[in-house]
């Protein structure tokens, strides 16, 4: 299984804040059995460019890799984003390098307001563009939008990421689990920023599927996972 949202990069965004912490994130992972990681820390056009961000995301790996095989961890990484919404954000011309690596998959971080049409005909631009949006946390703005929008939005041609959080609050699990049953998800990710507060979680929350809607519910996510992933180019 693969945690498609993470952010364990040393020193790049309010994620992990050091080589060390990395590594302890990385060995949490592996004792919960998660096969394979995205790297996708956050990208704000206001604080950089694309070409800066990018930099900064090979140095970070650069040196969280050195320490892996000094450590004799092996996790496969792929590269990407969490791409915060902004004006404009479909004509600009260096989007497909904040994709996932190997694919076309743009995690966007919508934002934490009504969303308006004009925001909507963006996101629907970006897959026009050739890219595949993918919805990060979809479960943090359904409060904040009317159902309405939410059922449009869900409606769009628009892949859908989950955090394991959704299925473990007593307060959302009822609803995750529903969403994940209706396959209106389509990744998970454990949105882990730290070892404390936000911690890698993504195995606890696979248990709670698999406990509540049996293992075919995991192979199905397995099947979605792998089948989007080797239909935008990523060869797993």
């Amino acid at each position: 299984m693969t945690d498609f949202h993470a952010h364990f990069l040393p020193g790049i965004d309010d994620g992990s804040r050091s080589v060390e912490m990395s590594l302890t994130m990385l060995e949490m992972w592996q004792q919960q059995g998660i096969d394979r990681l995205c790297a996708t820390p956050h990208f704000y056009a206001e604080h950089t460019s694309p070409r800066r961000f990018l930099e900064n995301r090979e140095f970070a790996f650069r040196s969280l890799t050195e320490a892996m095989q000094a450590r004799g961890l092996e996790v496969p990484i792929l590269l990407g984003a969490e791409v915060r919404f902004f004006d404009g954000i479909s004509g600009v011309s260096e989007l497909r390098q904040l994709c996932l690596q190997g694919t076309d998959l743009l995690l966007v971080e919508m934002p934490f307001t009504r969303w308006t049409d004009r925001m909507l005909l963006e996101i629907d631009e970006i897959r026009r563009r050739g890219l595949q949006p993918v919805a990060a946390h979809i479960e943090r703005y359904m409060d904040l939008n009317p159902r309405r929008t939410m059922e449009r939005f869900l409606d769009m041609d628009i892949l859908i990421q989950c955090n394991a959080e959704f299925f473990l609050s007593r307060h959302t699990a009822r609803k995750a689990l529903r969403m994940l049953a209706d396959e209106r998800i389509h990744f998970l990710g454990s949105d882990a920023h730290n070892i404390t507060s936000r911690a890698p979680n993504l195995g606890p929350a696979l248990d709670r599927i698999e406990q509540k809607l049996g293992p075919r519910a995991l192979d199905r996510l397995v099947r979605m996972e792998e089948l989007f992933l080797q239909e935008s180019g990523q060869v797993l």
